[in-house]
């Protein structure tokens, strides 16, 4: 999703991508779905599915018999936060480690590997950290509003069910976090090793009250199988790194689901 005109700030930041890339050698949405996690390699012999034309949203479900979900489920995501219930929920254990991540660019968003060492517990489950992944405008949204960017953390259990962390981000202060992933981000599809290790913990907010909701993948095939905790705190990013982003990967969003008859909580 390339924009056609940059910013002479963008430019730079792009020219910076390809020098890191010049000096290495160039592989669900690689997205929620744990076949994706698990590989990373952008090819696949699943049916080709887009953000928009004829491949777009709206027509997931017909393109394949295993994407069926996307247009005939009843706990699909994203879905708009609103009228949430407080409830007594426990914070969110979380134990993530440094690692060396292995960033993609697999067509469909920029992705990060990790070592698959790092892990959350939730309702007395352990969920291990396979992967975050970026989506621009954020694919939640809260009382109807957009974020500029959401982050996924991609968690897994052993019973193949998973736990997926949303991050808002708003345009603010630059992210030295978010730099380092951005600064060896491929421009075209392909990944690159980092060589220094990153601390996924310092893309979280400081105030981790929460969102909590039952869902699916965001992308085919659409999986009913995700607890879903969206931190409601974004935290910020530069214009520069948020068009940056658009520049790959403009409009890198699942349109909100009926939320039906499920329950949205808050934590309290």
């Amino acid at each position: 999703m390339a924009h056609t005109t940059k910013s002479a700030l963008l430019l730079s930041i792009c020219f910076s991508f390809a020098a890191t890339l010049a000096s290495a050698n160039n592989d669900p949405q690689a997205h929620h779905n744990k076949e994706n996690a698990k590989t990373t390699s952008h090819k696949t012999s699943a049916p080709h599915w887009a953000y928009s034309g004829m491949n777009g949203p709206e027509r997931w479900g017909e393109l394949d018999q295993g994407y069926a979900i996307c247009a005939s489920g009843t706990q699909q995501s994203p879905i708009d936060l609103k009228n949430a219930r407080l409830a007594p929920l426990a914070p969110i254990e979380i134990d993530w480690t440094p690692f060396l991540p292995t960033v993609i660019n697999n067509g469909h968003t920029i992705k990060v590997d990790t070592d698959k060492q790092g892990s959350m517990v939730l309702d007395g489950k352990t969920y291990t950290l396979l992967q975050f992944h970026f989506h621009h405008d954020s694919e939640h949204t809260i009382n109807g509003r957009h974020y500029p960017l959401e982050a996924h953390f991609v968690h897994q259990a052993k019973d193949g069910s998973l736990g997926v962390l949303g991050v808002f981000f708003k345009e603010g202060n630059a992210n030295p976090a978010l730099q380092k992933i951005w600064n060896i981000a491929p421009l075209d599809p392909g990944e690159m090793k980092a060589e220094k290790r990153f601390k996924p913990g310092a893309l979280l907010p400081r105030n981790r009250s929460y969102f909590r909701y039952e869902g699916s993948l965001t992308t085919p095939p659409c999986s009913e199988i995700v607890s879903w905790v969206v931190f409601d705190q974004p935290i910020e990013a530069s214009k520069a790194q948020i068009d940056a982003f658009a520049g790959l990967y403009a409009n890198n969003y699942r349109p909100v689901q009926a939320t039906n008859r499920r329950f949205i909580l808050h934590s309290q």
